[in-house]
């Protein structure tokens, strides 16, 4: 494992945003683990994050020559999450313009739903949390190709590399099926395979894996 998914798989422990337990999701699924973004609430925690967020950017560019120069954040969980990120390409040199949305247009001020840098023109990289139905992800891509913008990439800090219906006959993830459908790539910090991993080394969360297992045999998507 990639040492900044080892390093975020532990940020993630120590700040309560992944818990182990019997956990509800929205999909109705009973899953053994949860995922919060929003329990990184500490400046520490969100610097620490970021550079996470960037090394996992960094690695795919490398690996396959993704090239942006704007960060997107989709409200709202979005918002800090790329703003960290620009903080921390801004302390390794590199400073990035950076723009945001509003679930609500304003009448006054600066008016309507974007915040931030101009998008016309840019090759931009949208910074969130995770990707489970993909209507989030939809809704940015329809703001940034209004505003002139051209999308590139997703980032997100966690992928459950789970599947959006178990019975079809394709097994996808939400991830995997924003990627064939609009042709970007997705980035991820750290997925379900990782934590498998990560809780294989960890003598503290040895006794979740076979959950980890048996929940993966059941929802996993298929391979990229």
């Amino acid at each position: 494992m990639d040492e900044f998914r080892a390093r975020f798989l532990a940020l993630a422990l120590q700040a309560q945003a992944l818990r182990f337990g019997e956990f509800t999701l929205k999909s109705g699924r009973v899953s053994p683990y949860f995922f919060n973004a929003g329990r990184f609430d500490s400046g520490l925690a969100l610097a620490t994050l970021g550079d996470c967020y960037a090394d996992a950017i960094d690695a795919a560019a490398a690996r396959a020559g993704l090239d942006f120069d704007l960060l997107f954040g989709p409200a709202y969980k979005g918002i800090p999450l790329a703003t960290a990120v620009a903080c921390s390409y801004a302390r390794r040199g590199r400073d990035l313009p950076l723009a945001f949305n509003r679930k609500e247009a304003k009448a006054h001020g600066e008016g309507g739903t974007l915040i931030g840098a101009p998008l016309d023109g840019r090759r931009v990289l949208i910074v969130d949390d995770v990707i489970t139905a993909g209507t989030a992800v939809r809704e940015a891509l329809a703001l940034i190709t209004q505003a002139g913008g051209t999308p590139v990439a997703i980032a997100i800090a966690l992928d459950r590399e789970e599947v959006v219906d178990a019975d079809a006959a394709v097994r996808e993830s939400a991830a995997q099926a924003v990627a064939r459908e609009y042709g970007l790539a997705v980035v991820a910090v750290a997925g379900l395979s990782d934590l498998l991993a990560f809780a294989g080394q960890n003598a503290e969360l040895v006794a979740q894996r076979e959950q980890l297992l048996a929940y993966r045999s059941r929802y996993g998507c298929q391979a990229a």
